[in-house]
């Protein structure tokens, strides 16, 4: 396992979880595969780098992530537990049999509008709901977000605000960034400290063009070279990579990535509607199409009670002829 500081966790956490496998390492955690002693269920226990957690303070920390455990959806990874160990802070989420969005992209590049569409409608749902209850997850990526079954499930939702919460001005001055710069919006890459829900639309309009891309639309040798392009050039158009795109759906995410936050969609709820099919109305075409029905149903609805008293007036005329005809 990486890192010394490990033994040291896995002897402060003895009897409570066990410590198997190292799964990942971010900006501001690592990951491990850890088993549950007292329910027998292998978590995702995640610790902060041992710096971060200095800089945070541990009863501040616990205070603020607290609101995350709040969160109950079935797009959303519920947070069960948290705590202090050794000096180190931790928390633990479940672990969830899947794969990453980022591993789904990779291994099969370009995702089908129709899948893609799905994906994000599904995290939209969770940004929703946590947004109705003022919470914004600030570091929405393609690592955050497990495929199980097919249905996206978000991580780490609030673990972004818990920590600047609790780092406050600290974080700020020793240039923490709250977030990943190709996901970043342009008002969190520029180090503004009031953001609101619009930087998780801005996050999510880039999810959804790096699975219909297969890329981000924004790319640079550097985090600080992209998140200057974030601050300076609009995204590029989705279909200037894939063409076929619906337009609907290339004008949605252009929307979205608007570098101005009042330009983009006020809700998720609206990036979400601005994605369905568009069937627009076509009036010279309806009134054709209702003309033709009405005249048809004239015709079915109409000519057979005609034809009907046609047919009857001439047998009974017939009939008439034929008794008169009779000698």
């Amino acid at each position: 396992m990486p890192r010394s500081y490990t033994a040291e966790l896995g002897t402060a956490l003895a009897g409570r979880y066990l410590i198997e496998e190292h799964l990942g390492k971010g900006g501001m955690a690592t990951v491990y595969r850890a088993r549950d002693l007292k329910h027998d269920r292998h978590v995702a226990l995640k610790v902060l780098n041992p710096e971060l957690g200095v800089m945070l303070g541990a009863e501040r920390f616990l205070t603020e992530i607290k609101v995350t455990a709040t969160l109950q959806h079935p797009n959303l990874l519920t947070l069960i537990d948290s705590g202090e160990a050794s000096g180190l802070l931790y928390y633990v989420m479940p672990l969830l049999d899947g794969e990453t969005l980022r591993a789904h992209i990779a291994r099969n590049g370009q995702l089908s509008v129709h899948e893609a569409v799905r994906i994000a409608t599904g995290i939209a749902n969770a940004l929703a709901y946590a947004h109705a209850r003022d919470i914004i997850h600030r570091d929405l990526k393609p690592e955050n977000v497990i495929l199980q079954h097919g249905q996206p499930v978000v991580l780490d939702f609030g673990i972004a605000l818990a920590l600047r919460n609790a780092g406050g001005a600290r974080m700020t001055q020793t240039g923490v960034a709250m977030g990943t710069p190709q996901y970043m919006s342009p008002e969190q890459a520029s180090g503004e400290k009031q953001v609101d829900a619009r930087v998780d639309i801005y996050a999510l309009g880039t999810l959804l063009f790096e699975m219909l891309a297969g890329e981000a639309p924004h790319a640079g040798p550097t985090p600080q070279s992209v998140m200057s392009r974030v601050i300076t050039t609009e995204a590029r158009s989705v279909a200037s990579v894939r063409p076929l795109v619906p337009a609907h759906i290339a004008a949605a995410i252009a929307k979205a990535l608007a570098r101005n936050p009042a330009d983009r969609f006020s809700t998720v709820d609206e990036f979400v509607a601005a994605l369905e099919p568009r069937v627009p109305p076509d009036r010279a075409g309806g009134a054709a199409t209702d003309s033709v029905s009405g005249i048809s149903a004239s015709r079915h609805g109409h000519s057979t009670p005609i034809l009907l008293t046609v047919a009857l007036v001439a047998l009974a005329i017939g009939f008439f002829a034929g008794r008169l005809s009779t000698p």
